[in-house]
C-alpha cells in the first residue's frame, strides 16, 4: 500500500530504518527531487563489519570510478544525507522493504512490503560483472573465447561495453522512475537504437543485459556496412534473439529507423556523431548516451584564435585537444537549449581507451536557459565556428 505522507517524518522514519545495522540490507538514493541538485547521480549504502564495528559504507560512481567511504551509523548524519535531494529511496531490511519517492510538490509516497534477504557485512566486495563472459553473444562477436574467458586482446573492449552498461542502467531506471520514459511492456518495449554500431559489441551487450534483468526491449543497430548488418543479423539468429534485435546497413543520417526511446553511440567518428545526436533528437528519444570519437570538423574551422587562447592554440596537440573540448561543450550546450538535462562525463579510465568522454542527455522539455544560448553565441561568435550539429536540429533557435 502506498501512502501520502509528511516529508520530514517518512525521512526521519527512513533515517532510522538505515541505522538499524541489526537488520540492514540496503540502501539506495536515486533521482533528483524538483529544484534540488544531488552530489551524486546515485548512492548505494549497506552495512559493514570492519574490526568488529558495524558502519554503513556509502558507494557512488562519478562516471570515471567508483568511490567508497564508511560513516557511523549516526541517525542525524543519515537523515542529512536521506534529505540532499534524492527523489527515489529504497530501504531493504531483512524482513521489509521500504520504498520513498518525493513528488514534485514535496509530498511522499511510502510503500511498504514484506521480503526475505540476507545480510551480507563483507568489507570488500568483488565488483560484480554485468556480462558473464560465457554469454554466448560474446563468444559469437569474437571477445570471448571457447572457454567462456576474455579474450587479453578484446579486455579494454569488454570493460568499456561494461561501464557503458553501468552508466545506461541506474540512468534509465531514474528516468522511468520520473516518468520521462514509459515503463516497459510486452505490447510497448523499450526500444533502444544503436547508431553506428560496427561490430555490434555494446548493441548485443545492451540488448542481453536489459532482458537479463527482466526489461521488455527491442533494439536496433544502425551500420553502413552490408557485411556488418548481414554478419549481426546472423549472430542474432544463431542466439534465437531475431525477433528482438536487427540490424540495418544505412547511413546514420538517412536512416530508415524513425525513433526509439534511447539512442546510443559508441565512437561514432566525426560528424557522425552529430548525425546520431540530431537523430534521436529529432526523433524525441528521452535518453541519450554517446561517446565521441575524432573530432575534426572544428579543427578545421579554428583558423582565427580568439585572444588570450593563440598562446595555447599554437601547439598542433593542445590546438587539437581545444577543438575536442569546444566540439563537445557546443553539443552538450545544443542539447541543453533544445529541452535535455546534460551531463559529460567520462565512462571509463583513460587507460583503457583515449576516446573515454560521454554525453548523457535526459529529455526534459524544459525551455532553454537564457545564458545558455548566450554562452553559446558567444563562443560560437569569438572562435568564428559553426558546429555541424546546429545544422542538423531544425528546431534549434537561438534567436
Amino acid at each position: 500500500m502506498r501512502n501520502k505522507l509528511v516529508l520530514d517524518e517518512v525521512l526521519r522514519e527512513g533515517a532510522l530504518k538505515t541505522c538499524q545495522t541489526n537488520s540492514l540490507v540496503r540502501v539506495v538514493l536515486s533521482g533528483r527531487r524538483r529544484n534540488m541538485q544531488t552530489e551524486h547521480e546515485r548512492i548505494d549504502i549497506r552495512p559493514v563489519e570492519i574490526k568488529g564495528s558495524i558502519l554503513l559504507q556509502l558507494t557512488h560512481s562519478d562516471g570515471r570510478a567508483t568511490t567508497t567511504r564508511n560513516i557511523a551509523p549516526e541517525s542525524t548524519a543519515v537523515l542529512e544525507l536521506l534529505s540532499s535531494g534524492y527523489a527515489n529511496i529504497t530501504i531493504d531490511s531483512v524482513d521489509e522493504s521500504m520504498s520513498i519517492r518525493v513528488t514534485k510538490s514535496g509530498d511522499a509516497l511510502v510503500h511498504y512490503e514484506k521480503i526475505v534477504l540476507q545480510q551480507d557485512l563483507a568489507h570488500d566486495k568483488k565488483k560484480e560483472r554485468l556480462l558473464d563472459p560465457a554469454d554466448p553473444f560474446l563468444l559469437e562477436v569474437g571477445i570471448s573465447d571457447h572457454k567462456g574467458q576474455i579474450k587479453p586482446s578484446k579486455n579494454d573492449k569488454y570493460k568499456q561495453v561494461e561501464e557503458f552498461l553501468r552508466l545506461l542502467v541506474p540512468t534509465l531506471n531514474s528516468a522511468i522512475e520520473a516518468g520521462q520514459i514509459e515503463k516497459p511492456s510486452k505490447i510497448k518495449p523499450l526500444s533502444v537504437v544503436d547508431l553506428g554500431c560496427g561490430h555490434a559489441y555494446l548493441t548485443f551487450a545492451a540488448h542481453q543485459y536489459l532482458r537479463s534483468i527482466g526489461m521488455n526491449i527491442h533494439v536496433t543497430g544502425i551500420d553502413i556496412r552490408p557485411a556488418s548488418r548481414d554478419r549481426n543479423n546472423a549472430i542474432a539468429v544463431s542466439l534465437g534473439i531475431s525477433e528482438s534485435i536487427t540490424f540495418k546497413a544505412e547511413e546514420i543520417a538517412n536512416t530508415t529507423a524513425q525513433q526509439a526511446d534511447i539512442a546510443i553511440a559508441l565512437h561514432a567518428c566525426d560528424t557522425a556523431t552529430d548525425d546520431a545526436i540530431a537523430w534521436a533528437v529529432n526523433g524525441g528519444a528521452k535518453l541519450l548516451l554517446i561517446a565521441p570519437c575524432c573530432h575534426h570538423d572544428i579543427q578545421k574551422q579554428m583558423e582565427e584564435t580568439p585572444e588570450p587562447w593563440g598562446a595555447l592554440t599554437k601547439f598542433g596537440v593542445l590546438k587539437e585537444r581545444m577543438g575536442d573540448l569546444l566540439t563537445d561543450a557546443l553539443r552538450a550546450q545544443i542539447l541543453r537549449i533544445v529541452g535535455y538535462r546534460v551531463e559529460v562525463i567520462e565512462f571509463i579510465g583513460g587507460e583503457h581507451t583515449p576516446r573515454n568522454i560521454m554525453i548523457r542527455a535526459v529529455k526534459t522539455g524544459a525551455q532553454p536557459d537564457s545564458l545558455d544560448i548566450e554562452r553559446y553565441r558567444e563562443i560560437t561568435t569569438q572562435w568564428g565556428i559553426v558546429p555541424a550539429l546546429s545544422k542538423k536540429i531544425p528546431t534549434f533557435t537561438i534567436s
